[in-house]
């Protein structure tokens, strides 16, 4: 089995077009949740989302560039190139034209769907753009990466709700460990920050309406995010062979599912999927510094996760925090920005705090970094994302 190395990171968030910029928001605890800009917007209830205002596609793209592609491709694109010129290594090089790209989506191109929707139902017009379906399904974002990076190896999407970007870490993880492959880009990319998604996420109830609260004893519900996270996994001897940089080592996956209730998530899987991760890395729960949490700011799911984590590391657990308050829920990219956060956590020595947690709930019995970044000294953390659908994954990751 092979080591392997995270030697490239990508982001486009709501707190900037790049890693720094996400990063450093997580950090400071400056959250990027803020009133809604959205087209159609009279159709909706909720006031608030975590947008990427800054991303502007005629930036990174020419005109003749952006016809094929939804933004939640166009966002996966620009955090690929961000990780593949990170990472260091030549495109044209061999390794880098035969890696691949898997890309974890919640729900596709959104964007596109909506407007087709739109412009079919309420303008009674019957015409929709030509690139229409290869504009919205799921695996445009990892074929468009592929293609715009000149990839050749192994490419798909993986679709497993708030669980997909940690899934396509996990797999593009197992293939280079196996020596499938000794590079391969992976992450997650979501962009459905649209009246018709928003106006069925409102029929779950579960959006918050100030901020999001993570583990906070006001907390109300989450906040619909976009962006995209990508991130370089190397085989370990090949990166230090060229001299690359590298911000951590990934150690470990694990995912399982409830195959119970299709919203409400189940503590024994979830502590199972902990456990997994944790025992597949070669560490006791001991060795873990620090979880980034899923936290996600409703109330069952921070209490449920809170004693999940509790049940894997006792009493005292390791301090957990959660980046939704700063970045949002980006659904299918959430997992992988989390990872880019853990594995930048691990390298600068620091947990980024849970923003928005103002009043941290004790009845939770976890230490939620509430009081902003923490200077500290830990060897390995986890990342924690749970999915509808009962699916959770989680990864275990190493300071380098």
């Amino acid at each position: 089995m092979k080591r392997v190395a995270i030697t490239g990171l990508g982001a486009v968030s709501a707190a900037g077009i790049d890693v720094p910029s996400t990063w450093a928001a997580v950090r400071d605890g400056k959250s990027a949740i803020r009133p809604l800009q959205m087209e159609r917007s009279d159709y909706v209830n909720c006031r608030i989302a975590a947008q990427a205002l800054d991303f502007n596609p005629a930036d990174h793209f020419t005109a003749k560039q952006l016809v094929p592609l939804d933004r939640f491709a166009q966002m996966a694109i620009v955090a690929a190139r961000e990780a593949l010129k990170d990472c260091g290594a030549d495109p044209q090089s061999d390794v880098v034209r035969q890696s691949g790209a898997i890309v974890g989506v919640g729900v596709g191109g959104m964007h596109t769907l909506d407007d087709a929707y739109y412009r079919v139902y309420h303008d009674d017009v019957r015409r929709v753009h030509p690139l229409s379906v290869p504009r919205l399904m799921a695996n445009a974002a990892a074929s468009q990466v592929s293609m715009h990076l000149g990839l050749r190896g192994m490419t798909y999407s993986v679709a497993s709700a708030c669980a997909s970007g940690t899934h396509a870490i996990g797999q593009a993880f197992q293939m280079v460990r196996s020596g499938a492959t000794r590079m391969t880009l992976c992450g997650g990319s979501e962009a459905c920050i649209t009246p018709g998604t928003i106006v069925a996420w409102e029929a779950l109830r579960v959006l918050a309406i100030e901020t999001c609260r993570p583990f906070s004893r006001n907390r109300s519900g989450l906040v619909l995010g976009e962006g995209a996270a990508m991130l370089v996994l190397e085989e370990w001897d090949h990166a230090v062979a060229r001299g690359a940089t590298i911000h951590a080592e990934m150690l470990g996956f694990g995912g399982n599912a409830d195959a119970g209730d299709l919203t409400s998530p189940d503590q024994d899987n979830v502590v199972a999927a902990m456990e997994m991760a944790i025992a597949d890395a070669g560490l006791r729960p001991a060795d873990i510094g620090y979880v980034n949490a899923h936290g996600t700011g409703t109330t069952m799911n921070d209490r449920v996760e809170s004693a999940a984590i509790r049940a894997v590391f006792g009493d005292r657990p390791p301090p957990i925090s959660s980046s939704k308050g700063v970045l949002g829920h980006s659904l299918g990219a959430t997992g992988a920005l989390e990872a880019v956060i853990t594995a930048i956590a691990l390298r600068d020595q620091i947990v980024p705090p849970t923003a928005n947690c103002n009043d941290p709930d004790p009845d939770l019995g976890v230490d939620m970094v509430a009081e902003g970044p923490r200077a500290t000294s830990f060897s390995a953390a986890i990342s924690n994302s749970f999915a509808f659908g009962g699916l959770n994954a989680v990864l275990a990751l190493g300071r380098a």
